[in-house]
């Protein structure tokens, strides 16, 4: 067989571009972070929205004029911005009811789980949910929009965490629980999520009801089996649920998922995210549990500029992959404040977590500058020996500092001026990057003799610097960037 150049060139490529492909897992070197088929660590950074999977009148931001049928999203826009700005992770949102009320509105959402045939009509209007028949283009939307995700970018796919449950609305709007598949209203199946009757539906968080239960176990299954064969997957099992039994619904969950993988060909990660108003004493509830990724929430308050997780972001201690998300943290204090913004992703980044935005996709400025920041950071983190890298915020008076000490070290400057950095003595290659322009702004070579030594950036304001070790010599170059390198204090 005689194969020429260019098929050869072409069949090399596509292998080097499916060469990730495989399910995520724990990087056993560093679980702060997954690794891909080709053993590389993955950060995990990006953009995601109320409405990317079931459409919603969250897809315009504001609910306050309802229809029905809710706008239609427009998911392949959605992925050329997230592809724009180098991002590589979204949660696919899930709503539970078909019609949730907010202080400023009413939003519709659909498509969902089960067939909505009758006989009968449920409170919204609608023909009862059949909860033994499943709406197949509820599936067949979540199947082609990870695969869209995947594909969005050849060898760069976007990870797509599934959202099984959604738990907010349990707390804050139990009133839409009259419109929810499990309301014995609204099924044929005679299945009554509310078994104390008192109008909210919590029990369907919980162990309590057994019918409710096997259906839900039901959904998962179809859900595995719809999207096992694709390797950018992930699951969470529900959004902020913390009504009294969740926890204990969420773990029987996830052991139910990993139990289930197990007969499957493929096994992807599966996580827990916050409990909605949790304080810090629930921390523990996620590290404990049997999930493989986590998503910490607010511990100061919500919408808090002085929350720990927003203002100082303690250094995750690994076990599992911490994705820090706004969603949990805040929305107002991000939302218009670009430095804010800008400043919690290096923060997060520093300290060994992944962090993601929510957001609504509109123009404001906290928005932009977090989207271009996720990208920036990742583009370190692809550069790096990520794996190697963990916060060691000791080395740096900054106290922001994601090192492999002696080899490589990224460190953030929140604020401006000169700072200094723990080195082994040797020889680095540095590059200076401004994070508010986003642009390189100076490189070389500089020698270390060892111990502290005193940094100053070409640029005022918050700064980054890459270095790595190596024994190139420095080039011939005036740039402003070799006296202003490296000195001891």
């Amino acid at each position: 067989m005689h194969t020429r150049p260019s098929h050869l060139i072409l069949v090399l490529g596509l292998m080097a571009a499916n060469a990730w492909a495989a399910p995520l897992r724990i990087d056993p070197n560093n679980s702060r972070y997954f690794m891909d088929g080709t053993g590389k660590a993955v950060y995990l950074t990006g953009s995601h929205t109320w409405a990317n999977l079931q459409d919603n009148a969250l897809a315009v931001g504001v609910p306050t004029i309802p229809t029905d049928p809710p706008p239609v999203f427009d998911y392949n826009t959605y992925l050329n911005l997230l592809q724009a700005r180098n991002h590589n992770f979204i949660r696919l949102w899930a709503w539970e009811p078909t019609k949730t009320y907010f202080s400023n509105g009413i939003s519709y959402a659909q498509p969902h789980p089960w067939a909505r045939s009758g006989p009968g009509t449920a409170l919204d209007g609608k023909p009862k949910f059949n909860l033994n028949q499943f709406n197949q283009a509820y599936f067949d939307r979540l199947r082609s929009r990870v695969i869209a995700a995947r594909d969005k970018s050849i060898g760069n796919p976007i990870y797509v965490s599934i959202m099984l449950f959604e738990g907010w609305y349990l707390l804050a709007v139990p009133t839409s629980w009259q419109h929810h598949a499990f309301n014995a209203a609204n099924n044929v199946n005679a299945i009554n999520g509310d078994a104390n009757g008192n109008g909210q539906g919590e029990e369907t968080h919980t162990l309590q009801v057994a019918s409710v239960l096997a259906v839900q176990r039901a959904y998962v299954r179809k859900v595995i089996d719809t999207v096992n064969d694709l390797d950018n997957v992930l699951y969470e099992i529900a959004n902020e649920s913390a009504v009294s039994g969740s926890t204990q619904w969420q773990y029987d969950m996830i052991n139910y998922i990993k139990t289930y993988q197990a007969t499957k060909p493929k096994q992807h990660p599966v996580g827990m995210t916050c409990q909605a108003w949790s304080l810090s004493s629930a921390y523990h509830l996620l590290w404990n549990s049997p999930a493989d990724w986590i998503s910490l929430g607010q511990a100061a308050g919500f919408d808090n500029a002085n929350e720990l997780y927003i203002k100082n972001p303690p250094a995750a201690p690994g076990g599992k992959v911490s994705i820090l998300d706004t969603d949990h943290l805040g929305w107002h204090v991000y939302v218009n404040n670009a430095a804010l913004s800008r400043a919690w992703v290096w923060k997060s980044f520093l300290r060994g977590h992944n962090p993601i935005l929510m957001e609504d996709l509109k123009s404001n400025s906290g928005w932009i500058a977090a989207r271009a920041s996720m990208g920036h950071a990742r583009t370190y983190a692809k550069k790096m020996n990520l794996a190697a890298m963990t916060p060691q915020n000791v080395l740096s008076t900054t106290t922001y500092s994601l090192a492999k000490a002696g080899q490589e070290y990224l460190v953030y400057q929140a604020g401006s001026g000169a700072f200094s950095v723990n080195l082994t003595s040797g020889t680095y290659a540095f590059e200076w990057f401004n994070p508010a322009t986003g642009a390189i702004a100076a490189t070389g070579f500089v020698t270390a003799a060892g111990g502290n030594q005193s940094l100053t950036p070409p640029f005022t304001g918050p700064a980054v610097l890459y270095l790595k070790k190596g024994t190139t010599p420095p080039p011939v170059n005036p740039s402003p960037a070799k006296p202003r390198g490296l000195r001891r204090p």
